[in-house]
Formats: structure tokens, sequence, C-alpha cells
């Protein structure tokens, strides 16, 4: 009895010592071949940071398709994740049915798609998107993301793989007690608010903009320098005047400072206003001033223009129906259809760009790292300036051997110590705190100042993803967030759009067409071998108790 009393007091010791240390160390494991629930370094910095309650909400509840289902039960997992690393944050799954008009007017539209079921196709709407809130801060996320897939299945692993990336991303900005600040640059004929509108209120969400003027180098450039080396990135977009040496040596002391700097240039001029009202235009070279200053980033771009047979359609009007007039939309191969690099994190999964009357840029030799991040088709061709361009040569069969010019080269990363262009020259103005090199410097030129124009609508700007004639939807927008972005990252964050996960979907095709072939496997056969077990053994009884 007394030894029977021992086993049971050790077995009771043995559970409460297995439970204090189960309490005690809490681990899980990712069994994933990819990984997928396995956070990135730069997540579980982010999650330690956050010290008060976070509430996560996310509207993808109740019914939709079953491939959907999927990103549903990614989504819950990851957050899950999140959570056991860090018990201050919350979520909670809500229907949108109720409440799907507060959150369009809260910017959540909604996402219609296509249902395969049975050999039969439906429309069904969903709202692929997640509040959070953090103390005063609340920041929204599109689980669905606008992408290059041409299928919903294709959409649906994008938006899987960029799940990290999306609530990182949202985590960093409702954590962050002080945004970057970035200097929208005048002063040389560069784009009106208006037609800048699109982009810059979106970066504007995220970052500190602020117009600045170089005008004021003329009569003090030592504090225009100082002003704007307190930026961290500079946006130079389409300059159409000529820059000063003293404008040239203070953006170039920026740089060398450690400032990013994105470049969107025209190096021809195209009025497109002539091209529709006379049916041509004359395209020139434009001099800014700034070869010398990108030849010392090694960087050089050129004067002619480029034509692409993978181009945008413009709309022009065909003839008239009564008292109606009729456009068509055809391509014009002077705004090239540009994809992006699919290794780079900036390009990743990117629509493709649009671009117009763009030039191309050559890339220097030189200790600094060139990333292509826009290369056009191989079907190019270049046009010399100037030039007479005719809007009637749209109705011209394109040759093929006309366009042999080879993929062209439309924007460029640079990154690496960044040398300044007047390390061995004489300086417009003296400065005491001249750097010969910069130091782990990043910046991106485009070969294009319309790259970040806006349309107007009826007075208004329009968002710059999308044409108000045509309704094609362009990575414009996204591309250029997602280089400020890159530019301004200093944790890696961004590096996190390139995660890869593979996702096993349902031939539907296949099942519907195999359907009674696989109810058979399912449901026939398990009835069978039943019915043969229940006989075997019946026989089996039989013989052995007769």
């Amino acid at each position: 009895m007394n030894k029977k009393l021992q086993h049971i007091a050790l077995a009771l010791i043995g559970l409460l010592i297995v439970n204090y240390i189960a309490n005690s160390v809490y681990k899980r494991f990712d069994l994933t071949q990819d990984k997928r629930y396995t956070l990135s370094e730069v997540s579980e910095r982010l999650i330690d940071k956050i010290d008060t309650p976070l509430t996560i909400h996310v509207f993808l509840e109740g019914d939709f398709p079953a491939e959907f289902k999927r990103l549903q039960i990614e989504t819950r997992q990851f957050l899950e994740e999140l959570q056991a690393k860090n018990a201050n944050i919350r979520f909670r799954f809500i229907n949108p049915d109720n409440i799907r008009e507060r959150l369009v007017k809260r910017g959540m539209m909604p996402s219609q798609l296509t249902v395969e079921e049975d050999g039969k196709l439906s429309e069904a709407i969903i709202f692929p998107w997640a509040e959070i809130t953090y103390g005063k801060k609340v920041e929204l996320i599109s689980l669905l993301p606008n992408s290059i897939a041409k299928t919903q299945e294709a959409q649906l692993q994008n938006a899987v793989e960029k799940l990290e990336y999306s609530f990182a991303n949202a985590l960093h900005n409702v954590t962050l007690k002080e945004r970057q600040k970035i200097a929208v640059l005048a002063g040389n004929g560069e784009l009106q608010d208006i037609y800048q509108y699109s982009l810059l209120s979106e970066i504007g969400k995220k970052y500190r903009l602020a117009k600045f003027t170089l005008d004021s180098v003329a009569n003090n450039p030592q504090k225009t320098l100082k002003d704007l080396r307190a930026y961290d990135l500079a946006i130079i977009a389409k300059p159409t005047e000529r820059f000063t040496e003293e404008e040239k040596l203070t953006v170039d002391q920026f740089i060398a400072n450690g400032g990013k700097s994105l470049w969107m240039l025209d190096n021809n001029y195209a009025d497109t206003d002539s091209l529709y009202n006379e049916g041509k235009m004359l395209a020139f070279p434009r001099d800014l001033n700034l070869t010398d200053l990108l030849f010392g980033y090694q960087i050089r771009v050129n004067n002619k223009l480029i034509q692409d047979l993978y181009s945008a359609k413009i709309p022009l009007a065909t003839g008239n129906v009564g008292n109606q007039t009729q456009f068509q939309h055809l391509n014009w191969f002077y705004h090239p259809l540009v994809n992006g690099n699919p290794n780079h994190p900036i390009t990743k999964n990117v629509a493709p760009v649009r671009f117009r009357f763009t030039t191309q840029i050559d890339t220097l030799k030189g200790n600094l790292k060139k990333t292509p991040l826009l290369v056009t088709s191989v079907l190019t061709k270049k046009t010399g300036t100037p030039n007479f361009i005719e809007l009637q040569s749209i109705a011209k069969e394109p040759k093929e051997n006309e366009f042999a010019s080879g993929p062209q080269l439309l924007a460029v990363l640079v990154e690496g110590n960044i040398p300044s262009a007047y390390k061995n020259r004489i300086k417009p103005f003296d400065t005491p705190d001249f750097k010969a090199e910069s130091t782990n410097n990043k910046m991106i030129v485009i070969a294009d100042g319309d790259v970040g124009r806006n349309q107007i609508l009826k007075g208004k700007p329009h968002d710059l993803s999308l044409d108000k004639w045509t309704g094609e939807q362009f990575g414009n927008k996204e591309f250029l967030i997602n280089a400020i972005d890159y530019l301004l990252d200093d944790s890696g964050l961004i590096q996190l759009r390139n995660k890869t996960i593979q996702i096993n979907l349902l031939d539907k095709q296949r099942a519907f067409t195999e359907k009674r072939f696989w109810q058979f496997i399912n449901i026939g056969i398990p009835l069978v071998l039943l019915a043969l077990f229940g006989f075997g053994f019946n026989y089996w009884r039989k013989k052995k108790y007769q």
C-alpha cells in the first residue's frame, strides 16, 4: 500500500513538474517546407515595440469562394503567430455584410470575384481588408493587393506571399514615433502639385512632405544646403528649366551627406496637346544641365525617344454615329508598357508601368551597384530628336525589322558609396563641410518625367494607377511608392516583398470532369471494403464456431 502511495505521489509530482515546464517554456514549430509561419527578424523587432494593446479587425468572415477561404485561414494562422509572440496583440474576424457602406466610406473598397462551382460561373463580393488600431493611430491593410496576376489563383498566391509584408508595414507605421521627411524639389519648372497629387497624397500618409525650392541658392547657398540636408529624401519630378551650378552642387552635397534621391527626368520636350490639336508635334532635346552631375553618379540619360510594340493605348476619334463621336483605343508605340524586374522587391508583382515619350538610360563603369528596375521589351525602336511626331503614324502597320533595337533600360537603382560630381572640380560656392563621397547611399533614376504624373478629370486629380480614357490599370503608383519605401527603408522591411510561398490549389476544371470517379473513390470503395470485411468476418466466424 505504501509503495502504491509513493508511486501515486511521484506521478503527481512528475505531472506538476511537466506542467510547470510547459507553462514557462513556450515553443511553436513551423513544419511547413517554405517556413511560411516563421517570422522574419524585422517583424519580430516590430512586434517587440508593442507595449500596449493593439487591435486587429479582419473583414474576412462569411460566405465567399473556397480558394479565398485559404486567404482567411492563412491570415488567421499568421495573426495567431503574432499573438503568440506578443500578448498585447489581439485580433477578431468580422463579417462585413451589415457594415459595407461604412467600410466603403473609410476607403475599404470591395473586390468582385468570379466563382466557378460545378462548371458554372457566378459573381461574389468580398472585403479583403484589415484594420489595425494602436492608441490613436489607425492603419488599413489591403489583403488582396493589385498585381500582374492573370488568374484569381495567382492573385491569391501573391496575397498570401505579401501577408507578412503588409502587416509588418502597417505595424511599422503605427509604432513609428517620428516620420521621415521628404523634400519635393521646386524652382526648376517641376510638375505642379495637382499633377503629383495622386502620388504625394498616398506617400504623405507615411512620410512628412514639404515643397523645397532651390531659388534661395542664388542668395544664400550655404543656408539652402543646410536646410535641404534636414530631409531624408529629395524627389525631382520632371524639371523643365536649366539647373545652375550652385543648385547642382546643393543637390550633390545633399546626396554626398546621405540624402536619398528619386529622379524623374524628361530629356526631351514633347507637347502632347499640340499632338492632339494639330496632329503632329516637334520633339526636341531639353537642356537641364544635369548631364555632368549624373555622369558623376555613373548614369547617362539619353535624348532618343523609345518606341515599343508592347505599349499602352490612347483614345482617337474614328468617326461619328449621328451626333456622337466614336472613339477607338489604339496602341501608341511612344507610350511603352514596361514590366518590372521580378527579382527585386521594388518591382516584384507590380503591374506594367506606363511611360510617355520616354528616353533610355546608359550605365557607366564604376564601383557603384546598378540594378535594372524597368526594362522594355526587345521590340523597340529609337527615334532621334529633334523630330516631328505625327499622330497619323498610329494607323501604319509596324515593320518588325524596324523594331530591333533590343531591350532599353528606363529605370535604374544605384547603390553604394556615391561619389560627389564635384570631387575634383572647382566648386561654384564654398561649403565648409564638403564631402567627396557618400557612404552606402541609394538613388533611383527614371528616364521619364511623366511616370508619376496623374491625369486631371473634371478639374480634379485622377488616380495615377488608372487611365481616365481607356480604364487600363498601370503599376506607376505602386512602383513609385515601393521605390520611395526602398530608398528610405533602413530596417529591411521592404525585402519581405520578396517572400515566396507555394500554395497547392485545386484544379477546378479537372475536379469537375472527374467528379464521378472521385466520388466513387471516396464513397464507393470504403463501402465495398466494409462489405467485404463484413462478409469475410462472418464467414470466418461461422467456420470457426461450426
